[in-house]
């Protein structure tokens, strides 16, 4: 019933500046992106300067402060704009989500000093972030991460952190890293969040792991070995962490689920314009009324997804109680059908969508991270039934 009341409202008629950063990002996507997608992702190639380039455009703060240099937009905006770099690239896509991610927590969550200290290089995309929250023995059970953070220095001005950050996007390369550590008790009241400077004594980072997709950003993991990190570099006080970390991933998991829509489309506009072109026995294979049942679904299923990511999207703007529960399914059933809508791309496409440089295989091994990042589908499943049926 709530989903037909936000229909009723209009909900999905996007107003006249929702249409202008939707078209902003789709050209600078078709630009900038599809034309080095499948150069980047053959050479493992990260576009430093292209990413920077999304700095101007207020890319690098979606919905930070303008205060402090963000754009002060909605999560239905993030949502456009992510949707529309994943058509041309989703690991490009979603490395700016979690940019993002990590720069709103500090807008959130950080102190007016932390903000301006931080946030205006953010934003120009002149600093880049990185989230680190899963760890070698620890992804969907977040709260049992062992990273540990203890007071050090006169005064207790300092955190000494020792632990291992494991499967982290642009660990290395980026400039600051959004960082859920232990300071407490086991379980969630034990955690809390700092920010750690690229060049910090004490941390290093792993080798580029070795990945399925997502070639063109680096993935390693963060090794702290006693790195001394400022007191005044603590988010929100000692045990804030695990609600800082809940709180980014209802937008995280919209905003990967976006990368899923924007790399789903792509892939079905691939799949029309080879079925249109392609003969067999005569006639194109889009003449086939078994071809045209299996584009029939991928259209439906795909705008299924995006009725649904935008309604949840339109939740977590008015804050509404159910938000979390609109969230999990928004990213478990976009993630599923992204991957299955690219997936049967490359079926339409035969051996030819084995190849590299049709895009489509790209875009199957791109999508499929999705279903397992910003918590499993099945976790999103656990958060589901726990809104319906409670523990």
């Amino acid at each position: 019933m709530d989903a037909i009341v936000d229909a009723a409202a209009g909900q999905f008629e996007l107003n006249q500046d929702q249409r202008a950063i939707q078209e902003m990002a789709q050209s600078f996507a078709a630009d900038k992106v599809a034309p080095h997608a499948l150069d980047w992702d053959r050479d493992a190639h990260f576009p430093t300067d292209v990413v920077r380039e999304t700095g101007p455009l207020g890319f690098g703060g979606i919905y930070v402060g303008d205060d402090v240099g963000g754009s002060a937009l909605g999560r239905l905006d993030a949502v456009l704009i992510f949707e529309a770099l994943a058509h041309a690239c989703p690991g490009f896509s979603s490395f700016i989500s979690i940019h993002n991610m990590a720069a709103w927590m500090i807008d959130m969550f950080g102190n007016d000093e932390q903000r301006q200290k931080f946030l205006p290089r953010l934003c120009s995309m002149e600093l880049l972030a990185s989230y680190c929250l899963t760890e070698p023995g620890s992804g969907s059970d977040a709260a049992a991460l062992k990273t540990r953070a203890a007071r050090a220095g006169g005064n207790g001005s300092d955190y000494v952190l020792n632990g291992t950050k494991q499967f982290i996007s642009g660990a290395g390369g980026n400039d600051l890293y959004v960082v859920m550590a232990r300071t407490g008790e086991d379980g969630p009241k034990g955690v809390s969040t700092f920010v750690v400077e690229k060049g910090t004594p004490g941390l290093s980072f792993g080798n580029d792991e070795r990945k399925m997709g997502w070639h063109m950003q680096e993935t390693r993991q963060v090794v702290f070995e006693d790195c001394k990190v400022p007191a005044e570099n603590l988010l929100s006080g000692e045990g804030a962490g695990f609600k800082i970390a809940m709180a980014g991933l209802d937008g995280g998991r919209l905003n990967i689920a976006a990368c899923s829509l924007g790399g789903a489309q792509s892939a079905l506009d691939k799949a029309l314009a080879y079925a249109g072109e392609r003969k067999a026995f005569g006639k194109t294979i889009d003449q086939f009324q078994a071809l045209q049942f299996k584009l029939a679904d991928m259209e439906t299923d795909l705008n299924a997804a995006r009725l649904l990511l935008y309604a949840a999207a339109s939740r977590l703007d008015r804050k509404t109680h159910d938000a979390s529960k609109w969230s999990a399914m928004a990213k478990r059933f976009v993630t599923d059908a992204g991957f299955e809508i690219a997936n049967e791309a490359l079926q339409i496409h035969g051996g030819y969508g084995y190849l590299h440089e049709y895009g489509v295989e790209k875009l199957v091994r791109d999508l499929r991270v999705h279903q397992i990042l910003e918590g499993t589908n099945e976790i999103m499943r656990v958060i589901i039934a726990r809104h319906l049926v409670g523990r």
